[in-house]
Order: structure tokens, then C-alpha cells, then sequence
């Protein structure tokens, strides 16, 4: 299915182990975007044409950016990466290589949902590229998945399993259940969006193996790996978190904020303790309930 033709001008690039399509708008500092599990690219329809033709004053006053959103490959993708490291650090990995490849600096980084747990562990492995973060609602320490979506790992691993799910996304009546769309958006995704998200793993048995490598290697340990790390990130973090969040409440945000502080040491999985001095570079900032999937 094709994307929103507001995301810009269609690309590729080959990474290890596949090639990865993305679209590309605006000109500027560059912005790439991490989408996060069974969505991707059309999930930031409404904001790159914001953020490429004006910018947002969160990031900077006054200037344009260049928008790049690609599809990774998490379900929702149209090119197959059957050679592709898709552990969560392999995907962080792919991340990495997508910057270097397109030699993009400075980059700030704008991720949602998966992808903030993804990012999480990008900052931890490859941070050179980075020059700020912009987190909304994420996974993040032992909400990796969140709660409503934890049976997805070991459903996975159950032979078939992966094709009966696509399937049965076909009908739309559940769409507004917790366990598909119903706690990831605040208002109904319109119908040729959600074919965006569900057509390329429903009908392609390629695609549907990538989802289910993902989604066999989702486990906590990983988001929390990544925040015992998270305080040598030295760099400006931005945590734009819905104050209402059923799948990940402020809470989380608060935690990371905190243990974003350079030097700081935290103990996991327990919240961080407010610390002893200093101000943190890192934000929280509580929203009305923002899309994640619409």
C-alpha cells in the first residue's frame, strides 16, 4: 500500500542484511523518525509536513528541517530484510546505519511506541550521530511490551500463529480492542491508514516471517540494559508523554527524565529517586493524548 504523499519524495537504501524504503521531505537539519510495532511511515503523516515547512519550537524557532521517515522493519514494511539482525539492538543497529549510510549528523531523533524502546537502545549503542531525542509514549524498563500486548513474544513462537493474527486484523470491528488499536489512538485510524499497517504482513508471507524474528526477540531485558546506561547520553532529550497513557503512563516518562541525568546512578527496575542537585537535560513534558498509530 502505498504512503501519504505528504511524507515527501520516495527513497531507498541498502542496509545490512535489506533494503530499507523511506520518505524524505524538507531541507535543513535532518530528523528521522522511528515508527514503533505494526504501523510505520504514514504514522507521522500529520507531522512532517509541520515539522519540514516550519519546524516545531521544541526543536528549533524559526526553520525548516529535513523530514526523513522510513519504514522499518517491524510489520508494517513493504521490502523484505529476511538476512536482517532483527533482534531489538539489531533493529537499534539498523537504525545506526541508516544514519551512516545517508551521513546524516546531528540528527535528531523523533521515535513513538516500539521505537522508543528501540532508541533507547540506539542511544546506548551508537550515539555518535545523535544530537538530540524527542521521545513520545514508549517502551521503556519492563514495559517491553506493555501488558495488553506481552502474549505477542510467545505467541510468536507457536507455529502459524503469526498468519492467524494478520488474518484475523482483517476485521475491523476489533480494531477498536485494547489489544489492537484501541489504547494506541485516541480517535479511530481511518480505514486506508490501518490497510497501510496491516496489508504488507497480511498479504506478503515474507514480511510476516520479519514480524515474527521481531517479535521473538522482544524481551525487557533489553530497555532495561539500555536505562542502566541511559545516564551517559549525554545529549538533550525531549519526553513529549501523554499524562492519560494507558500502555505507558507518565510515570515512565518521569523515570527516564531522571535517569537521563549524566552521571547519575540509578537502580532498575525501581523509579529513580529525585536527585541530589543539578538540573536535568532532559524534559518532561505531559500533552493532551497524542495518536500513536493514527
Amino acid at each position: 500500500m502505498s504512503r501519504s504523499g505528504e511524507l515527501g519524495s520516495v527513497h531507498e537504501v541498502d542496509l545490512p542484511g535489506g533494503r530499507i524504503r523511506y520518505r524524505d521531505r524538507g531541507d535543513g537539519p535532518p530528523v528521522v523518525f522511528v515508527h514503533g510495532l505494526l504501523v510505520n511511515a504514514d504514522l507521522w503523516r500529520h507531522v512532517v509536513p509541520a515539522v519540514a515547512g516550519a519546524g516545531y519550537r521544541c526543536l528549533a524557532a524559526g526553520a525548516g528541517y529535513r523530514c526523513l521517515a522510513p519504514d522499518w522493519p517491524l510489520g508494517s514494511h513493504e521490502l523484505p530484510v529476511p538476512d536482517a539482525d532483527l533482534s531489538p539492538p539489531g533493529v537499534a543497529d539498523l537504525v545506526a546505519a541508516f544514519l551512516e549510510r545517508l551521513d546524516l549528523d546531528d540528527v535528531t531523533i523523533v521515535a513513538n511506541d516500539t521505537g522508543g524502546g528501540i532508541t533507547q537502545i540506539l542511544l546506548t549503542r551508537h550515539p555518535e550521530r545523535i544530537g538530540r531525542v524527542v521521545l513520545t509514549p514508549s517502551d521503556s524498563f519492563e514495559r517491553f511490551f506493555p501488558p495488553v500486548f506481552s502474549f505477542l513474544p510467545p505467541l510468536a513462537r507457536v507455529p502459524g500463529s503469526t498468519w492467524l493474527l494478520t488474518q484475523t486484523l482483517k476485521l475491523r470491528a476489533l480494531h477498536r480492542l485494547p489489544v489492537t488499536f484501541g489504547w494506541v489512538a485516541k480517535r479511530p485510524v481511518p480505514a486506508d491508514v490501518v490497510d497501510s499497517y496491516l496489508t504488507p504482513s497480511r498479504d506478503d508471507a515474507a514480511i510476516r516471517a520479519d514480524l515474527r524474528r521481531f517479535l521473538r526477540g522482544v524481551h525487557n531485558r533489553y530497555t532495561l540494559a539500555a536505562a542502566e546506561e541511559l545516564p551517559g547520553f549525554g545529549k538533550p532529550v525531549l519526553l513529549a508523554w501523554a499524562s492519560e497513557d494507558r500502555l505507558f503512563p507518565i510515570g515512565l516518562a518521569h523515570r527516564l527524565a531522571g535517569c537521563s541525568r549524566s552521571g547519575w546512578h540509578t537502580g532498575w527496575p525501581h523509579c529513580c529517586p529525585r536527585p541530589p542537585s543539578g538540573r536535568s537535560r532532559t524534559r518532561t513534558h505531559s500533552c493532551p493524548r497524542t495518536s500513536r498509530s493514527g
